[in-house]
């Protein structure tokens, strides 16, 4: 399968935003990184689709998502995020805290600048690596 083919199965996912052209619309950068990184792992041989669709649709289908889709990429991350720690790539625990860590980041960045993980107050340099209390 090209790498054509693969992408347009992510194209194909539930719910997906897409444009009269049949191209993936992002509203904002993070959006699509969430994109590219789960077509990414899936090119990598990470999960299968059908994995993939599974854990998409459970988290489209959870009661509390907006009736609008505007929260689709919130599910998608939290598709990507499950299925990560299902597949043991991560643990609920480490992603808790880098998920708590970058909105400490984002909240401390100054609007219109990057928002850069060590710009977390929280987090302590110990000789050139990063502790997350």
């Amino acid at each position: 399968m090209s790498q054509c083919e693969q992408f347009s199965r992510f194209i194909s996912s539930p719910g997906l935003p897409v444009s009269q052209a049949g191209e993936p619309v992002f509203a904002e950068p993070w959006q699509a990184e969430a994109f590219a990184l789960t077509v990414h792992l899936h090119d990598g041989g990470h999960f299968g689709w059908g994995e993939w669709a599974e854990m998409l649709s459970s988290e489209l289908h959870r009661p509390e998502r907006k009736a609008d889709g505007s929260d689709y990429f919130d599910a998608w991350v939290a598709a990507l995020t499950a299925l990560l720690i299902t597949k043991g790539f991560a643990d609920a625990e480490t992603v808790l805290a880098l998920q708590q860590s970058w909105q400490r980041a984002a909240e401390a960045t100054p609007h219109g600048r990057p928002i850069l993980l060590e710009n977390d107050p929280a987090r302590t340099h110990h000789g050139g690596y990063c502790i997350i209390p």
